[in-house]
């Protein structure tokens, strides 16, 4: 089958930033109509259609914008840098994303019309509960699919489904761990969303790993999506329990008011999250100054000195104007993932959607991967990876490592 050479580039699509949801989203989602067209990534496609296409599925609009606008745009990047180095075993690569704007229902839509443009590998969705909704589809076609942020444990129950991302589980005992290791508190206090299966999720680990650590957790406080504009009740509870460290397994909309509310009442703790907080320096109308200190586990830190590290932040930022967060790391790197895996099982695009799930879910736990979020990725059959966490800290209102 005779190999193509790239015809064009991608075209970069606008990034719309407004205030943010997370990695495990609810699936609720605003009432706006569902489209591609803003965000489509269009990319190479040989003469005769001898082409690896890879779709891209989530909230591109809306309140979870960033993080589905971060996983396009770095996706972008990644199939450019490999169409400009001659594809996959010289195949060229096309690239198309869909909006489904944290709704679990547009995402399956989504789905759908991707497989309408001849998907045949999936990166997405974005969220947990879309990422959950769209695996029912993707294993009836035996597609493969890679989230690179869905960390719900269920969003990689069938077989075809991998994940680069950490899951909820990993993230709570990764933190109790973290915490532990570097005696960052005595007392701990922990606010978390009891309505969402993210935040719950982290915050049992969490606990369960506390016991017999060097801390004690002394509150553990819960909030809804009914309730999370007034954090005052948990807040003093924590204070009044003696906690130095407040763990905010949540998204970083809640986690700005906490901070905005815990500085009104003069209650100054470490503060410590995890991924659904990457973004808080974004959000609208919230003083940066107050999450000076604050803390959070990630698997990428764009202050990074390897070669690596520094191309993708200086090309995203030259792009898109803005610092990319873990969210678009994790979506470059499945991208690689995917030209990883395709290269060792030997697959090619004439075969069927079926033909390349079979062997890229086979040929998957066989491989180690390195790219942004670890320098050493590999994984087993139920597609959970295995990485080493990193913790950066904001100063000076930018994220750098802990370390």
């Amino acid at each position: 089958m005779k190999k193509q050479r790239i015809l064009s580039v991608l075209l970069a699509s606008a990034m719309t930033l407004s205030l943010l949801a997370g990695c495990g989203g609810t699936g609720a989602a605003a009432p706006a109509a569902s489209g591609s067209g803003d965000t489509k990534a269009e990319s190479t496609a040989s003469a005769d259609g001898e082409s690896f296409k890879i779709g891209v599925i989530g909230p591109l609009t809306g309140g979870a914008a960033a993080y589905g606008m971060a996983v396009a745009n770095a996706a972008e990047i990644a199939v450019e840098e490999i169409n400009e180095a001659g594809g996959i075993a010289g195949y060229p690569v096309e690239l198309k994303s869909e909006d489904d704007e944290l709704n679990a229902e547009k995402s399956v839509n989504a789905y759908n019309s991707l497989k309408d443009w001849g998907m045949q590998i999936l990166d997405g969705s974005v969220t947990s509960a879309c990422s959950i909704a769209v695996s029912e589809y993707t294993k009836e076609d035996n597609m493969f699919q890679i989230t690179p942020s869905g960390s719900a444990e269920d969003c990689v129950k069938y077989d075809n489904v991998f994940r680069v991302c950490f899951s909820d589980p990993n993230q709570g005992i990764a933190s109790a761990d973290y915490i532990d290791a570097h005696k960052l508190a005595a007392k701990v206090g922990i606010i978390y969303d009891s309505s969402d299966v993210y935040s719950s999720g982290i915050y049992q680990k969490f606990v369960q790993e506390a016991a017999g650590k060097s801390f004690e957790v002394v509150s553990e406080e819960a909030f809804t999506q009914d309730s999370n504009t007034d954090f005052s009740v948990q807040l003093q509870k924590a204070k009044d329990a003696g906690a130095d460290l407040v763990f905010l397994p949540i998204y970083y909309k809640e986690a700005s008011l906490i901070l905005t509310q815990a500085n009104t009442m003069g209650y100054a703790p470490v503060f410590f999250g995890v991924d659904g907080m990457d973004g808080i320096l974004t959000v609208e109308n919230f003083d940066t100054s107050l999450a000076e200190g604050l803390m959070l586990l990630t698997p990428f830190a764009a202050d990074a000195t390897d070669d690596l590290t520094v191309n993708f932040v200086t090309k995203y930022q030259e792009r898109y104007g803005e610092v990319p967060n873990q969210f678009g790391a994790d979506s470059y790197d499945a991208i690689y993932i995917i030209k990883q895996a395709i290269e060792t099982a030997g697959v090619t695009p004439d075969m069927s959607v079926s033909e390349i799930g079979d062997k890229l879910k086979e040929v998957l736990p066989t491989i180690e991967a390195s790219g942004l979020t670890s320098s050493k990725i590999t994984w087993d059959a139920s597609g959970e990876p295995n990485k080493e966490p990193k913790a950066v800290v904001i100063k000076d209102g930018a994220y750098v490592s802990a370390e």
